[in-house]
């Protein structure tokens, strides 16, 4: 039997999940935790081969967690299951140690194929979330902002307008817009939603 611990700060996410895995022959749920510092404890207590783990929970989140999991030693294998597909949250999960990276809409069929797969070793990830890290590897290596591009782009953020702006970092319009030029050129963007949006995704903001 596989084992199988599932972490998610919903209740109904989990009974639903259990549900799911209890349906299969060759897969068990042995323990449920609805935060990262029970995922953390239970994933100890109970060694699970598998951990099904939501990503953003209150306190401690699924990257978090995954991390302080895979850095004792453990042989179990972490699959995060969330609805979040941004660059920030996948890669995050990936450099935290999860072998794999599902989203919440996969079938019964897919999350059973994921665990087994898992614990066979193999990296198993949704088919969009492949496809975003394929583009993230095939980029050419994106200019990091500046902290005064950063402080202008979350002014943006706020609605605030170019003079708004120049007035709150004590600097002129002009230069407002010549800092909004250079982070479109670093993202790859041409306008200021678009700048917002992708930097929240690449976790500038």
């Amino acid at each position: 039997m596989i084992r199988v611990l599932l972490v998610d700060d919903h209740p109904v996410v989990r009974e639903g999940l259990r549900g799911m895995l209890d349906a299969e022959p060759d897969l068990t749920v042995v323990g449920e935790a609805g935060s990262g510092e029970e995922a953390v404890a239970m994933a100890a207590a109970a060694r699970p081969d598998v951990i099904l783990m939501d990503l953003r929970m209150p306190g401690l989140d699924g990257a978090g967690a995954t991390e302080k999991i895979m850095s004792s030693n453990t042989s179990s294998k972490v699959i995060v299951l969330t609805t979040y597909e941004t660059d920030a949250d996948i890669l995050r999960a990936v450099e935290a140690g999860a072998t794999g990276y599902l989203l919440k809409d996969a079938s019964r069929a897919e999350l059973a194929g994921a665990i087994r797969a898992a614990t066979r070793g193999e990296t198993v990830l949704a088919p969009s979330v492949a496809g975003r890290l394929m583009r993230r590897i095939r980029q050419p290596a994106q200019q990091s902002l500046t902290a005064r591009e950063v402080q202008v782009l979350r002014l943006v953020a706020k609605g605030q307008t170019n003079a708004e702006i120049g007035a709150s970092l004590h600097i002129s319009e002009t230069t407002v817009k010549t800092h909004l030029l250079r982070v479109f050129n670093k993202l790859g963007v041409s306008d200021r939603t678009a700048a917002v949006t992708t930097a929240m995704d690449q976790g500038a903001l």
